[in-house]
């Protein structure tokens, strides 16, 4: 079995599992074992009944008290049994599961594992497995991987299928090094590979999961290094000239650009009316203003007589943005046309926007990854934007910029990165950062809640609706999935229908959905005809609603900082007070204590230092927090260091070898190679 193989060639993979498994994104056995754990679940010492803690996975070891009791209620039997010791009970109950009643006897000693609640006022575990105290010791202490589903798909045949393809495999041949392996203690990469899907303890994991990172972050900074290499001639290709129409737009602002606005422009300017191509970061906290920065950058392009594009992850940001544009070009007076490019746009309309673009006709181009589609051939593109870095990879970066010859470019982030970490992701460019919000923004109030606040959220959420204005719900998952407590997008939106007042839309997003009913739901929200969109963190990047004044994030300890912040950036857009409510599902205090930075500071490069000050190489079983970039298993926080070491390697490397043509480097090129292939082809995040 090859990586390159379909999934269909997996022994007891039909037609109906194929396609729940390209809903995951897995086409070929490759991308099965990429396919990593989100989680692992711990067998660890079972504990009596009295010490069984609530809200926690926990191995509780008891004698069944009294007799085993089977009751049928409508469709399903229900099956109880109770643990007592000499201070506490456990009330155990499962669900059509009758032929437990003669399995489980009275008096028995056995271990029972499941997640403790409170029901009733009293302590139950629903579902729990069951095991004898031989069968649990062999498995004390293991680690058992927990991946994401879809519905259909069980943990049990993901489990099944990747031990299936890691025995019968070819053996991927190294690619790193040996040197670099020794130097920086890195696992073999076949043996990481295993290791990272099912490690013998915490220790294996962190070895195998080590390499894995190790080799995510040199991929990524060799392609980044090796475009910078490829672009070294940086003479400007475009000179431009200073223009009026730049200092009419500044002055004409209903508002006052920031300091670091003026800046930043400042600095933009200087690039493109110099003697080297600009190739610029602009590294700006949500809300700090970076859109007119982006629109300034596009008119100065357009009245020196050349075309600028910008590119957007989603088709609603996209059409936001260019309507933006054409309000900006008609107060203004000025002449130069706009056209929209997204995958939505019928075939009629796409001849006649490729035509302009081609005649000079359109200066301006707004559009998703539709502007790097093969068809689209630009008459002299000299300027080229990426909006909302973090969900382009490079390759899409770059194939932009290919449309033209050697025009300026331009990356927007939303996410403070730390400096140190932005010089290392981002080692092609220069970097100017925005750490200034206008001065009409209210500070967003924030609050960290546990479960029992919900009610008075729900009025809350109630309320200001009444008031006009709209919410956000953020949920980690999708639908229920096995193996995880934790809310879901499409059970919750259904609870906050049944909870909120009949005449409040409540609706659903996510990313499984088809991208148009995805743009019809956000256009629905920007319109005000949906009040409370519940939504994975697909909003992350999405549409701007200056009318949303409520975030409401439900298991916010599954998230990082960064990505909460990211989040929250979604409100306090406009002139209404607005308010972040992090609601916590479990009452660790370790948690609580990392969700009040949030509290404490509205300042995403502050909230960015101090993630990466708590986190710890050996936290593995948090949430990643980024989700930043194009790395299914590496977080830039979380693995700093690794991040520094493989970015020493590729200098290295390159050193020696500046486009890996030497023998020993061949299968880390084709690897690369391969690498940069994929990015290119899986546009958006």
């Amino acid at each position: 079995m090859r990586e390159q193989d379909s999934i269909r060639s997996i022994k007891g993979i039909g037609e109906k599992t194929e396609k729940l498994f390209t809903k995951l994104g897995i086409v070929t056995v490759g991308d099965f074992l990429r396919y990593y754990p989100r989680d692992y679940d711990e067998y660890k010492e079972p504990v009596s009944v009295s010490e069984a803690e609530e809200g926690k996975k926990t191995a509780v070891l008891g004698r069944i008290a009294g007799r085993v009791g089977m009751s049928n209620t409508g469709k399903r039997t229900v099956v109880t049994v109770s643990l007592r010791d000499e201070r506490s009970s456990l009330q155990l109950t499962w669900y059509n599961m009758p032929f437990l009643r003669n399995t489980l006897r009275s008096g028995g000693l056995y271990i029972f594992r499941g997640i403790v609640v409170k029901k009733g006022g009293r302590l139950t575990m629903e579902q729990p497995e069951i095991f004898g105290r031989e069968d649990y010791e062999a498995m004390l202490h293991t680690l058992y991987p927990v991946y994401s589903l879809t519905k259909g798909l069980t943990n049990k045949l993901m489990v099944k299928t990747m031990h299936q393809i890691l025995d019968s495999r070819e053996i991927t041949a190294e690619y790193l090094p040996e040197e670099y392996r020794n130097h920086y203690q890195l696992a073999e990469y076949n043996y990481a590979l295993s290791h990272t899907h099912f490690p013998k303890d915490k220790k294996d994991l962190v070895i195998g999961r080590k390499r894995l990172v190790f080799d995510e972050f040199l991929f990524f900074i060799l392609s980044v290094r090796m475009m910078k290499e490829k672009n070294m001639d940086s003479r400007n290709a475009f000179a431009m000239k200073p223009v009026w129409e730049t200092e009419n737009v500044i002055e004409n602002l209903p508002y006052p650009l920031t300091n670091a606005q003026k800046r930043v422009w400042n600095e933009i300017e200087t690039n493109m009316t110099g003697h080297t191509r600009m190739s610029r970061l602009v590294q700006g906290d949500v809300g700090s203003g970076k859109t007119i920065i982006a629109f300034l950058s596009m008119i100065l392009t357009a009245a020196n007589g050349y075309q600028a594009a910008l590119m957007v992850p989603t088709e609603v940001l996209a059409r936001q943005h260019y309507e933006e544009l054409c309000k900006l070009l008609e107060k203004q007076g000025m002449p130069f046309e706009a056209v929209l490019l997204t995958g939505s746009n019928t075939a009629r309309e796409k001849r006649e926007r490729y035509e302009k673009i081609v005649s000079g006709t359109a200066r301006l181009v707004v559009g998703t990854h539709a502007l790097i589609q093969e068809k689209v051939i630009y008459e002299n593109l000299a300027l080229v934007i990426t909006d909302e870095q973090h969900r382009f990879g490079v390759g899409q970066r770059e194939n932009l910029s290919k449309k033209g010859t050697k025009p300026h470019v331009l990356v927007m982030s939303a996410t403070p990165i730390p400096r140190t970490l932005a010089i290392i992701l981002y080692g092609d460019l220069d970097i100017s950062v925005m750490d200034e919000l206008p001065a009409k923004r209210l500070p967003i109030k924030n609050c960290v809640v546990d479960t029992s606040y919900r009610p008075k959220a729900y009025s809350f959420i109630q309320k200001q609706v009444q008031e006009g204005r709209q919410v956000y719900v953020i949920c980690p998952m999708v639908e229920e999935s096995e193996g995880l407590e934790a809310e879901n997008v499409l059970d919750y939106s259904q609870k906050l229908k049944e909870a909120l007042p009949g005449n409040i839309q409540v609706a659903y997003l996510h990313g499984r959905m088809k991208a148009a009913e995805k743009n019809r739901i956000m256009e629905q929200f920007a319109a005000n005809e949906i009040q409370v969109l519940v939504s994975t963190t697909v909003i992350e990047v999405g549409v701007n609603v200056p009318n949303a004044t409520v975030m409401m994030v439900e298991n916010a300890e599954r998230f990082g900082l960064a990505q909460l912040h990211q989040l929250r950036g979604r409100v306090g857009r406009g002139e209404h007070q607005s308010y972040c409510i992090f609601v916590q599902g479990g009452q660790d205090a370790e948690t609580k204590e990392r969700l009040e930075i949030l509290v404490k500071s509205n300042d995403g490069f502050y909230i960015a230092g101090e993630d990466l000050r708590l986190r710890g190489p050996g936290d593995l079983f948090g949430i990643r927090q980024s989700g930043l970039l194009e790395f299914r298993l590496a977080d830039i926080f979380q693995d700093a260091e690794i991040l520094k070491e493989a970015s020493e390697a590729a200098g290295a490397i390159l050193a020696l070898d500046r486009d890996l043509s030497l023998p020993q480097n061949a299968r880390l090129r084709d690897c690369l190679q391969s690498y940069t292939k994929n990015r290119i082809e899986t546009p958006g995040l």
